[in-house]
């Protein structure tokens, strides 16, 4: 099931509108990149697809199961081991004792931590921590996976590295991913579509179709990037104005 908005706006209080009429359509399977100034309402928008907030107008269908939502901090239990955090989203899910070891398994071998089940969040490297944040949002088994800036905490290998695994991810398990960041490369790195939020009140106000070979060619990308960057500075000075 595809995720349709359809003017959707969001304003907290008697406050000016944090978003104003969002239109747009996410196909099932596609990985979108939502891009935008600092305060533009890209997390409040991704808040309203999760269900942790109400829209105030507009419309938005999602699929029946709702979403996984992974943030930018890990958040991972500290007295749980990797595999626990893991399986305490199945526990939720009313996955028996004895699957949950099994699907837990599994879905640290998906994010390549198999033999890092039995270590607690202070002995795994903020990479590692993310990965088994990636596994437990996996673990939710939900169509659509939002998340908000994953990696903006992580140095640029180790980023990059996870550029990778979280690609392969995506297309090994077909999740609908709808991605927030402030990184035009990353954005272009990863995303089939690039969304672009205007500064506050935000809507969406162009977009771009990356190819296969604009993600991988290190030339086309920078050039994509480019003229992106460009486009999001003019947002940012508009909102200075």
């Amino acid at each position: 099931m595809p995720v349709v908005l359809e003017n959707l706006g969001k304003r907290f209080g008697d406050g000016a509108p944090v978003l104003d009429d969002v239109n747009a359509t996410i196909g099932q399977g596609e990985f979108v990149a939502l891009l935008g100034a600092s305060g533009c309402g890209k997390s409040t928008l991704l808040n309203i697809m999760a269900g942790l907030e109400a829209p105030t107008s507009g419309a938005l269908e999602v699929p029946s199961d709702g979403a996984a939502f992974m943030f930018q901090d890990a958040a991972l239990f500290p007295w749980l081991t990797a595999r626990e955090n893991v399986e305490l989203a199945l526990k939720l899910r009313g996955v028996g004792k004895a699957e949950r070891r099994v699907k837990a398994n599994e879905l640290l071998d998906l994010v390549h931590l198999g033999g890092a089940g039995d270590k607690r969040p202070h002995e795994l490297s903020g990479g590692m921590r993310q990965r088994v944040a990636l596994a437990r949002s996996l673990a939710q088994d939900r169509q659509l996976l939002l998340m908000d800036e994953p990696f903006a905490a992580l140095d640029a290998i180790t980023r990059d590295l996870l550029h990778d695994e979280l690609e392969r991810i995506w297309k090994e398990t077909g999740r609908t991913i709808v991605f927030v960041t402030h990184n035009v490369r990353e954005a272009v790195r990863l995303g089939q579509r690039v969304l672009l939020l205007s500064s506050r009140p935000g809507r969406v106000v162009e977009e771009w179709d990356v190819s296969e070979e604009h993600r991988t060619d290190a030339g086309l990308a920078g050039h994509l990037t480019g003229i992106i960057t460009a486009r999001l500075r003019e947002e940012i000075r508009r909102h200075a104005k």
